[in-house]
């Protein structure tokens, strides 16, 4: 089964994007640390056209630290500025906050030469669906500003955030575009959360996951579910952390449903430990 996600109101968000972009100063981008690549939007950069751009790593906490700091290194070679970030973290908020105005220094310049002292830093906020864009605004709002919600696509129209620290931010609903060429990034999304149950077989996601536990992270799999030969067919590691799991039918046979709810809950939730799915692109010769 392909997995292939572009609700209609994902068109109207693009064009709703190019509509607001001349109203904001700087254009952050929301992934998701333990998919950057994955959870990265290919109409972004076409879109942004040149508008100042900053990388915002969230759910940093579920990510193995190691690996983001080899994307953050990724990320600063391109010339993009990059913040890990993790929703209640204070220090995390202190360093976006900061990053953003040095960002909009600039353009804010330009508006002093022109009188305008005291106006505020704009910024749009885009990413993919369920990657926290929500839960971040709150967070940096200091109050629930805007509505959050853990299934995909709850954000629908446009949000204006007014911060106390001169800070206008826009949110934007999540944007997913129309085609999933790579399949494994796919899959990696709906493993996340990023893409609602409705369209994805769980059959077909969580082997993949856990054959890429069973090379990133094999100790996990030993860990959680005392599996101690991970260089096995996918099946049959779910038939163990099914059975860990308690997932058994009457008569004691797997529920494979059971089980591969229980593992991408395991994964979401954090109980896997810090995990990486996405490793850095390879160095183009």
């Amino acid at each position: 089964m392909l997995i292939q996600w572009f609700p209609g109101h994902m068109t109207k968000t693009k064009r709703m994007i190019e509509d607001h972009l001349k109203a904001v100063d700087v254009v952050a981008e929301l992934l998701d640390a333990r998919i950057p690549q994955s959870s990265a939007n290919p109409m972004v950069e076409e879109l942004v056209k040149g508008k100042p751009r900053i990388v915002i790593l969230n759910k940093a906490d579920l990510a193995d630290p190691r690996e983001t700091d080899l994307w953050i290194s990724y990320y600063k070679k391109k010339g993009i500025s990059v913040v890990p970030m993790t929703v209640g973290n204070g220090k995390n908020k202190k360093k976006l906050l900061s990053l953003i105005r040095e960002t909009a220094e600039p353009i804010l310049s330009r508006w002093r030469k022109r009188g305008l002292k005291n106006r505020s830093v704009r910024l749009m906020i885009l990413g993919i669906p369920n990657v926290g864009k929500s839960s971040l605004i709150n967070f940096l709002a200091g109050k629930a500003s805007t509505r959050t919600a853990n299934t995909p696509g709850h954000t629908r129209g446009k949000q204006w955030v007014r911060l106390s620290d001169g800070l206008d931010l826009l949110d934007t609903p999540g944007v997913l575009w129309p085609k999933f060429d790579d399949q494994t990034a796919a899959l990696r999304l709906a493993a996340t959360g990023a893409i609602a149950g409705d369209v994805f077989n769980p059959d077909e996601v969580v082997p993949v996951l856990l054959s890429s536990l069973a090379e990133t992270a094999p100790q996990v799999l030993k860990d959680v579910y005392g599996i101690d030969d991970v260089n096995r067919d996918p099946q049959l590691l779910l038939e163990d952390a099914g059975r860990r799991r308690g997932c058994l039918l009457p008569g004691g046979a797997i529920d494979y449903d059971r089980a591969e709810m229980a593992v991408l809950r395991d994964f979401r939730n954090g109980k896997l430990g810090c995990i990486t799915l996405d490793p850095l692109p390879k160095e183009e010769p």
